[in-house]
C-alpha cells in the first residue's frame, strides 16, 4: 500500500507520539531511581546509585522478589503442561465441543483482571477453605496459571497448525511407541514454541497484581504488590523507583527472548 508523503509523515508522528507515551514514563522511572533527592525533584540535582544499594538491602523487596519468582515458576509449569495438552487436543482431534473448549481456554485473559480475581477468591473461599486450605502461595499460583495457560496454548496451537501430523504417523509406522515418537519427533518441532510460551507466561505472572491481590493470603506479597503498597510511603519512594526499574528490566528479557524465538521460527521449518 502506497501512502502520500503527508500521510507518511502523519503516521510517523503518530507512531512517535505513541512510543513516547509508552516508553517515556519507563525512562522517568529509571531516572528517578538514580535521583539523589528522596522527594524525586525534577530535574534531578545529580545521579547516584545509593538507592540501588538501599533496595538491595531491603528485606521486604528481596522477599517479594523471591515470592514472585516462585509464583511465576509454578504458574509457568502448570501452564506448560495444561496448555500443551489442550493445544494437542484441539488441533489434532475432532470432537464435539472443540470450539467451546478453545473459547473457554482463551476467555480468562480476555476478562478484566478484577473479575477473574473476585471469581477466584470466591471459589477458593467456598471450596478450599472448608478443606483447610486458605489463601496463600498455592492459590496465587493457581490464579496466575488461569491466564498463563492461554499464552502457552496459543503458541503451541499456532505451531501445530503449521506442522503436519504425518511426521508422528510415520514414526509410529516405523515402530516407535507413543513416548518415543513424542521425544524424537513431536517435542523437537514444538520446543521453541514451548520455550516462547513459557517465557511469556512467566513474564505475565511476574507482573500480575490484580489477581494476586484477590488470591494471596496475608503472608504472601509479590514484588508488584510490594511496590503498590509502598508507593504512598515517602521514605520508600526512591527504593520503590529502583525496584520498579528492576521489574521493568526483568520483564523485558523474557518478552524479548520469546519474540526472537517466535520470529526465528516463523520463517523456519513449516
Amino acid at each position: 500500500m502506497n501512502f502520500s508523503r503527508p500521510a507518511r509523515i502523519a503516521l510517523r508522528i503518530a507512531a512517535g507520539l505513541g512510543f513516547a507515551a509508552i516508553y517515556l514514563p519507563l525512562l522517568l522511572v529509571l531516572v528517578n531511581s538514580l535521583n539523589p533527592d528522596r522527594s524525586a525533584s525534577w530535574p534531578p540535582p545529580g545521579l547516584t546509585l545509593h538507592w540501588w544499594g538501599e533496595a538491595w538491602r531491603s528485606t521486604g523487596a528481596r522477599d517479594a522478589l523471591w515470592t514472585s519468582v516462585r509464583a511465576g515458576a509454578g504458574a509457568t509449569a502448570i501452564a506448560l503442561v495444561l496448555g500443551t495438552l489442550i493445544a494437542f487436543a484441539v488441533q489434532r482431534y475432532r470432537f464435539f465441543g472443540r470450539e467451546a473448549v478453545s473459547f473457554a481456554v482463551v476467555l480468562p485473559i480476555a476478562l478484566p483482571g478484577i473479575i477473574t480475581g473476585v471469581a477466584l477468591n470466591t471459589a477458593f473461599r467456598t471450596v478450599l477453605e472448608p478443606l483447610g486450605v486458605g489463601l496463600g502461595m498455592f492459590t496465587v499460583v493457581v490464579g496466575h496459571a488461569t491466564f498463563c495457560i492461554v499464552v502457552v496454548f496459543n503458541n503451541v496451537a499456532a505451531r501445530l497448525r503449521r506442522t503436519s501430523g504425518s511426521y508422528q504417523e510415520a514414526a509410529m509406522d516405523l515402530g516407535a511407541n507413543t513416548f518415543r515418537t513424542f521425544a524424537d519427533v513431536t517435542f523437537p518441532m514444538i520446543r521453541s514454541a514451548l520455550l516462547a510460551g513459557g517465557l511469556l507466561a512467566f513474564a505475565l505472572s511476574f507482573d500480575e497484581i490484580v489477581v494476586t491481590t484477590f488470591t494471596a493470603g496475608p503472608g504472601v506479597q509479590t514484588l508488584p504488590v510490594w511496590i503498590f503498597s509502598n508507593m504512598a510511603r515517602p521514605q520508600q519512594a526512591p527504593v520503590v523507583s529502583v525496584v520498579a526499574a528492576v521489574l521493568v528490566l526483568l520483564s523485558v528479557v523474557p518478552i524479548y527472548l520469546a519474540q526472537r524465538l517466535s520470529a526465528d521460527n516463523s520463517g523456519g521449518r513449516r
